[in-house]
């Protein structure tokens, strides 16, 4: 029996990975339990002592040795519910400490069922949760599907550590790229920042502290068979490495390929900049919806302006200036990065289209609005440019006509009557 008893307590720590120690004793107060209820002595003090290397078991009450034989069927059964339970606990209590460690780690496991839009996740000796708010959108898991998480949050439940997974958090970017990539790994390639929209797009940005190595080329792999199987993993989700640089200018221009950039222009003690890029790179600049100027921004952590060097020598027109613009619509055209005119303008249909709120008519609507008052735009201009010019033309053609008329007597500053002709083309400019 005695044999027996330290074989049982053996398996049960090779198979629940519980504390030998903390078993044992465990299984001492159960027995402990059993003895009061089984003598009917429950006011006596009763002790139970396993030895730890023959299994010998010693009883003691109120400090008289009793012998097995006196515990009732009573008391056995609820030493082994008393031992269950205490098991369970430890076991819990394994399990908590095992996956708190793992927190901010990738998990791998297996779908077991779906509970409440949550999928419940098969861990081996746990389960996790993977809530519907943590996963990728559009994906689509059945029961029995591999599945790679980050393990976000290990708490304790009614039963027992409950672990939340997400595949939404950037950490889970940060961690398949540390599976994927030895440099990452052990050190030598750094990530600096992350930026991500999940299951749409993501920017990271990498450093390497060893001169011989490219941080860049490393996460993308040979033919870009690692960054592949970690779009794979994220299920077509783009993927954009960029090289970190101490350089701010050059940081932000990193951080907004695949657009080419003219000119960046910084603030001083602020963290914003102007971006000047080629007209036809504009859109490119911004993005979809504005997403690549939003993850640019977030990446570097400054606040990003874009503007084209088209805008800059006309002049920025204001999405006010637009008809049919009220402030809804023109503050959703600004969460999507478009604040003026000319960037709308340099949008097409099918972009606008994605700005929620805005179909295919509107889109079509704001085009053409947006062109013909850029259109507008340079006539009155040049109009107004005109007449500002007239008089002085107007004057000096007049004493060029004039018979000996010396040059020193036409003087601009001097008060003249502007003729009728010259008022009315001013008139027409300011129209």
């Amino acid at each position: 029996m005695n044999g027996e008893l330290l074989s049982l307590i053996d398996a049960i720590v090779r198979d629940k990975g519980i504390d030998r120690e903390l078993l044992i004793q465990a299984i001492e107060s159960a027995l402990a339990s059993a003895a009061k209820k089984g003598t009917g002595k429950e006011a006596a003090e009763v002790t139970v002592a396993i030895d730890r290397a023959k299994g010998h078991l010693t009883v003691v009450s109120d400090g008289k040795p009793i012998s097995s034989a006196e515990f009732s069927r009573i008391g056995a059964q609820t030493a082994k519910q008393v031992i269950m339970q205490r098991i369970r606990e430890a076991e819990r209590d394994v399990v908590f400490g095992e996956y708190q460690d793992k927190v901010g780690a990738i998990a791998s496991g297996t779908v077991h069922r779906f509970e409440r839009g949550d999928i419940i996740v098969e861990l081996g000796r746990a389960e996790g949760i993977l809530p519907k708010s943590e996963r990728i959108p559009y994906e689509d898991f059945r029961q029995g599907d591999r599945v790679q998480a980050y393990v976000l949050e290990v708490r304790k439940g009614l039963r027992g550590a409950e672990i939340v997974l997400s595949r939404a958090h950037e950490g889970f970017i940060r961690g398949l790229f540390a599976l994927e990539v030895p440099e990452i790994a052990d050190g030598t390639v750094e990530i600096k920042a992350i930026a991500r929209e999940p299951g749409d797009r993501t920017k990271i940005a990498v450093f390497s502290k060893d001169a011989k190595v490219d941080s860049q080329g490393a996460c993308i792999g040979m033919r870009g068979t690692r960054v592949k199987n970690i779009v794979r993993e994220l299920h077509g989700e783009r993927v954009d490495i960029i090289r970190w640089h101490e350089s701010a200018k050059d940081y932000v221009a990193a951080a907004l390929a695949p657009a080419q950039i003219a000119e960046i222009k910084t603030e001083d003690g602020t963290q914003q900049a102007l971006v000047i890029v080629e007209d036809d790179q504009l859109s490119l600049a911004i993005g979809k919806k504005g997403q690549n100027v939003r993850l640019a921004s977030k990446l570097t952590g400054w606040q990003l302006e874009i503007k084209s060097k088209g805008h800059l020598v006309s002049g920025e027109m204001s999405l006010r200036d637009l008809a049919g613009v009220g402030p809804t619509l023109a503050e959703r055209l600004k969460e999507a990065g478009i604040r003026t005119v000319q960037q709308l303008a340099a949008m097409s249909g099918e972009q606008l289209t994605q700005i929620k709120g805005v179909g295919e008519k509107t889109a079509q609507k704001l085009l053409e609005a947006a062109q013909h008052t850029l259109a507008a735009k340079p006539a009155a201009v040049e109009s107004a440019e005109a007449a500002s010019a007239e008089v002085p033309s107007q004057e000096a053609s007049e004493a060029a006509l004039a018979p000996d008329a010396p040059a020193t007597e036409v003087r601009v500053d001097e008060p003249t009557e502007p003729p009728p002709a010259s008022g009315e083309a001013s008139e027409a400019g300011e129209s």
